[in-house]
């Protein structure tokens, strides 16, 4: 089975919060790596009510200064300093933000008992912002009324399982697996070349995550997103109210299903719903009437990164356990 590569959504609501939803925050799980995206009021609340690990998020991505984006980051902050965090803290977002908390701590006479490291978003180029053996973070911009950038978490490693009777039998060395796992061919001291397709079967592809939060309609980012297994795109208001959606630099539903299907992403999921929606299902019709693999982003759901290849491989996983183990059987 692969991995976990998990979203647990926080927070779904555009500008403020309302009585049954808080404004914007994903809590991402890949493996044993932990991020936070976006930190909107009462995201700490929102962990704790859906029993999420704190102190396990090593990187903290702000998309832009909207108050319903980063006002509940001091809190994060602080309170991972009182249950005594010593373990790195990296904040990535709008090189102000370094100020703002900064003066917070400050003025607060915060004492934080771990490194707090900042990396400016809007003064790195488009593109790699992160790179990890296990994973690489990518930034975009956005066209929002103030500077705003989406992010996109794509997971590294071998994508290729070893054929180990096949290795012994050619004689490959333990030591050249790991660079076969990896998609290379082996290559002999006599260079003799054996393609990788003999001493490899097909793994579980990478997969990717994009967090594209608040912009206006903007094709320009489709190269970014392109392919991208699990895409989440706001989906402020519905199509007739389009105009507003200008104004205010926001999508519609519909806007967000266009991107998904020119992108061809995976799934979709929407959020960021503006307060005058209490029934979520005419957001929901209309984002599927452009892009069918659409969900709503739900409060205290978790959803599933998976590859169309992963889907098929759990599928044959699961379909050769019930014929093993008659027990398994539905």
């Amino acid at each position: 089975m692969q991995k976990p590569f998990e979203i647990v959504v926080l927070g779904t609501s555009s500008a403020t919060p309302t009585r049954d939803r808080n404004p914007s925050g994903q809590y991402v799980r890949m493996d044993k790596h932990y991020f936070l995206f976006d930190c909107g009021e009462g995201t700490q609340n929102q962990i704790i009510r859906y029993n999420l690990k704190l102190q396990k998020i090593r990187y903290i991505l702000i998309t832009h200064l909207h108050g319903d984006h980063y006002f509940g980051l001091p809190g994060v902050v602080t309170s991972m300093a009182l249950f005594n965090r010593t373990e790195p803290l990296t904040i990535v977002g709008p090189s102000a933000l370094k100020s703002i908390i900064d003066q917070i701590l400050v003025e607060g006479n915060s004492k934080l008992p771990f490194e707090l490291t900042f990396i400016s978003s809007d003064q790195s180029p488009e593109g790699l912002l992160i790179k990890h053996p296990d994973y690489e973070i990518h930034t975009v911009e956005l066209q929002h009324r103030i500077p705003c950038r989406g992010y996109i978490l794509k997971e590294q490693g071998p994508e290729r399982r070893i054929h180990v009777e096949q290795c012994e039998s050619l004689g490959i060395p333990v030591s050249y697996y790991e660079r076969l796992k990896m998609g290379e061919d082996f290559v002999s001291g006599d260079g003799t070349r054996i393609p990788n397709d003999v001493l490899t079967t097909a793994g579980y592809k990478n997969r990717s995550f994009a967090y594209i939060s608040d912009t206006i309609y903007d094709e320009r980012i489709i190269p970014f997103i392109q392919n991208v297994d699990f895409l989440y795109h706001e989906a402020t208001f519905l199509h007739d109210r389009i105009e507003r959606a200008k104004e205010t630099f926001h999508s519609t539903a519909k806007q967000a299903g266009i991107i998904a299907r020119l992108a061809e992403v995976g799934e979709l999921m929407v959020g960021h719903y503006s307060a005058r929606y209490t029934d979520l299902s005419e957001l929901h019709a209309e984002v599927m009437s452009e892009f069918e693999n659409t969900q709503l982003a739900i409060e205290g759901k978790t959803y599933t990164v998976s590859s169309g290849l992963a889907k098929k491989m759990d599928s044959e996983w699961v379909t050769a356990l019930n014929s093993e183990h008659p027990v398994f059987r539905a």
